[in-house]
Order: structure tokens, then sequence, then C-alpha cells
């Protein structure tokens, strides 16, 4: 590995590790954000401050804080290395996102990071695949976890089948982080007790 390797780490998990979702319910008096629903510091569980523009702006950055690390080390550290130095920093944003440091480890479970992760290494056809799969998915079923689970899993599918097989290992981390994220989800969905978004119970995604 070298060092302008470790820098894009380095930088992508900085760039990951920014709580928008907290700093946000903070900053607009909705409290800790951690102390509602699953305790996650996402989108799903913004959305249960009873704000949808709070959760829409965290999904937002949640996503576009991956993308601008990507972007940012590509322009600071890439040479002909630049596709590894991206990749670098994406794996930082998403386990920045995932396990920030500052919040013990205890982050969100990295569906918006990933697809602004694939935004970042201008992964399109994925990026078009995902973003499909994950929005009719929360209209019809209206279930947060299995939106975001199955847009996760359509990453590395979309490697190997539409051209870039060289992101297919990266993308099959991503998408096994996110759904061991979700362990206690896919455990209330075997239950059938896993809740659609409006529900008065919690979901966890």
């Amino acid at each position: 590995m070298t060092r302008e390797m470790l820098y894009a780490l380095a930088l992508g998990y900085l760039f990951g590790a920014i709580p928008f979702g907290l700093i946000l319910t903070r900053f607009t008096g909705k409290g800790d954000v951690r102390q509602i629903g699953s305790g996650s510091i996402g989108a799903t569980n913004v959305l249960r401050t009873g704000s949808k523009g709070l959760a829409a702006l965290t999904l937002i950055l949640d996503c576009l804080k991956a993308t601008a690390a990507i972007l940012l080390a590509r322009q600071l550290f890439g040479n002909a290395l630049d596709d590894l130095v991206e990749r670098y920093a994406a794996a930082g944003a998403m386990l920045g996102h995932v396990y920030p440091v500052w919040l013990k480890l205890k982050g969100g479970k990295g569906v918006a990071t990933f697809l602004g992760v694939l935004i970042g290494l201008q992964f399109w056809p994925a990026v078009a695949v995902y973003a499909a799969i994950w929005l009719a998915l929360l209209l019809t079923l209206r279930i947060s976890s299995v939106a975001g689970m199955a847009a996760a899993i359509s990453a590395p599918i979309s490697a190997a089948f539409l051209g870039a097989r060289s992101l297919l290992p990266l993308l099959l981390g991503f998408a096994l982080l996110v759904l061991w994220k979700h362990r206690e989800n896919i455990l209330r969905l075997r239950k059938g007790t896993e809740p659609r978004i409006g529900s008065k119970t919690s979901s966890t995604a």
C-alpha cells in the first residue's frame, strides 16, 4: 500500500464519519437521533423525528460525502494509481460512516453512502440500477431495510454483468457490510415483525 493510498483511505474515513443525521437533528432542535427508533444516525431514523426534510437532507449528505471524498482523493493523490486511490477513498468513506470512531463505532447502515461511492467511481449503470431498485421497493413495499439491502446487493451484480468486474470484490465487500449492519432487520423480516415506513412501530433500517 502506497502513501497515497493510505492518505486516500484516511480522507475517505474522515468524510464518511461525518454524522450528518446527528448534526442536523441537534442543530434543528430535534434532539439526539441516537435516542429514538433504532439509534442509527441514518436518514430512516432521522425520519422518525417527524421531519421529512431533515431525513431527505441527511440522505443526500450521507450520499454525497462519499462522492466528495473520492473526487477529492483523486485530485490530491491521484496519478497512475487513480483507480486504487479512488477505491481506498471509497472504502474509507464506507467504514467511516458505518463505524465512526467518535460515536463509539455506532454509525449508519451505509445504504446512501454506498450510492455515493458508485457516483464517485462514476459507475453510472450501477448508479441507475441501485437508485431504481431502492426507490421502487421503498414506494411499493415501504420497508426501508428491504429496499436498502436489495439496492446494495445490486451493486456487485452490476459490476459482474455491466462491464466493471475489477470493481466486483470491492462492491461485494460493501454489499456484505450493508447486510451485516442490517442483521437485526433480517431477523425481524424472518419473524414478520419488520414494520413499514410510516407505521407507528419503528423500523431499524
